[in-house]
């Protein structure tokens, strides 16, 4: 329920969401090309996007052509593993861990936030009610924790009621979530080969710990981190190295012997910043935006014959033979 509040003889650009009998307050604001606003900051004119009654099959639209994906696929591995910042890779062996963000790597999750912020953003008003893009919510949304992103948002609201909002979009995320969620391609022959090596593990991520908790059951992978580590509740979460080497301490493994899967240009720069080499997965992100974070390797999923590549380099088994 979205309206009009009247402030004493003025109205106020504001609009309100009721949830459980509160009332959240809003200000409407155009969308700025960051969402770090400064003065004389040029605002957008953000197209229209379709809405989605259903989330089932959703995938951001750069995916939408798998021939492009099958061609892509098709580049020589060797090349790719030759390249300056794979080779870095080749020095992680004997691999002794491997640590997963959550969100647009175990599974792509995007879609579904994505949907939460655009409808609930479009019902407060946001940008004039004009609904924001994969683009926006590419570049200036996804990989950033709740805390930043409330006063990135929203910076002239009251923290606490721009995280009520933030509480309610994940709770929407969590509802248009459940029972949708799949993990990508290849993930559950990687758990098998990482459990079949007895590899060390952790999964970290920015997200709030009951949807973490949520994802890692709907993709059955609860007992398989030993170790969930939550930025929020380290001293600094991503894009600070924090979390990740909370991680490491936590299983008890080398930098130097770890490699970090993750999809956002926040978390990359997290692992890079903690001394890990991060493979970056192109589920949400431009390949360029990965790069430029510091990935050394980018891969489409967990089948990508890169990985693969990779993998039998560092195999512990087979260095054991």
């Amino acid at each position: 329920m979205v309206g009009r509040v009247r402030a004493g003889p003025t109205f106020l650009n504001s609009y309100y969401l009721v949830t459980h009998e509160k009332y959240i307050f809003l200000t409407s604001y155009s969308l700025p090309t960051t969402v770090q606003p400064t003065k004389g900051n040029p605002t957008v004119s953000l197209q229209s996007s379709p809405r989605i009654s259903s989330c089932s099959g959703v995938r951001f639209s750069r995916y939408k052509n798998h021939a492009a994906r099958a061609h892509r696929r098709s580049v020589a591995v060797a090349a790719d593993m030759s390249a300056a910042g794979d080779r870095d890779l080749q020095k992680l062996a004997p691999l002794e861990a491997i640590l997963f963000d959550i969100d647009g790597t175990l599974c792509d999750s995007d879609p579904f936030h994505f949907l939460a912020f655009r409808d609930l953003l479009q019902q407060v008003g946001f940008n004039d009610g004009v609904p924001i893009t994969e683009e926006f919510y590419s570049a200036n949304i996804s990989g950033w924790h709740n805390d930043a992103l409330a006063g990135q948002l929203f910076p002239e609201l009251d923290h606490g009621k721009a995280m009520e909002f933030m509480d309610h979009k994940e709770a929407l995320f969590r509802k248009l979530a459940a029972g949708e969620l799949k993990g990508l391609d290849g993930l559950q022959d990687l758990c098998k080969w990482i459990e079949d090596r007895n590899l060390k593990r952790a999964a970290v991520t920015n997200a709030p710990r009951a949807n973490a908790e949520l994802v890692l059951s709907l993709l059955g992978l609860t007992t398989f981190f030993p170790v969930l580590v939550i930025g929020s509740e380290c001293e600094r979460a991503k894009p600070s190295p924090d979390p990740y080497l909370k991680a490491l301490e936590l299983i008890g493994a080398s930098p130097d012997h770890t490699f970090i899967f993750e999809d956002s240009a926040s978390g990359v720069r997290a692992g890079v910043a903690a001394g890990v080499a991060v493979v970056g997965l192109t589920t949400g992100n431009p390949e360029k935006v990965l790069r430029d974070a510091g990935a050394s390797l980018l891969i489409e999923d967990f089948r990508d014959p890169k990985l693969l590549a990779m993998l039998q380099e560092l195999d512990p088994a087979a260095a054991e033979k």
